[in-house]
């Protein structure tokens, strides 16, 4: 009966660890979820200051600033060139 004790012994902590293990892999996972949402939220907004700052001084922007504003506006202007290119082939 020593054995079987011994082999139930060593099932049941091997099960607990392996029990163990999946809940911190699943607190792991759901930490980095959070922290994904996080990041997220922070592109979001660092995006929407981007926006704002374009919008309000983009032209005039401060020197730390001034290429990217010139590049937005290539961008738009690319934009509108395509677009034009994509109604003029749809015939409108």
């Amino acid at each position: 009966m020593d054995f079987f004790t011994k082999v139930e012994e060593t099932i049941t902590t091997k099960g607990q660890a392996a029990v163990d293990k999946a809940k911190e892999l699943a607190e792991i996972a759901s930490l980095r979820g959070q922290i994904s949402t996080c990041e997220d939220m922070l592109k979001r907004n660092y995006m929407e200051i981007g926006r704002i700052y374009y919008e309000n001084f983009g032209d005039m922007p401060e020197q730390l600033f001034e290429k990217q504003c010139r590049n937005i506006k290539n961008a738009q202007r690319g934009i509108e060139e395509l677009e034009k290119q994509i109604r003029e082939i749809k015939g409108l």
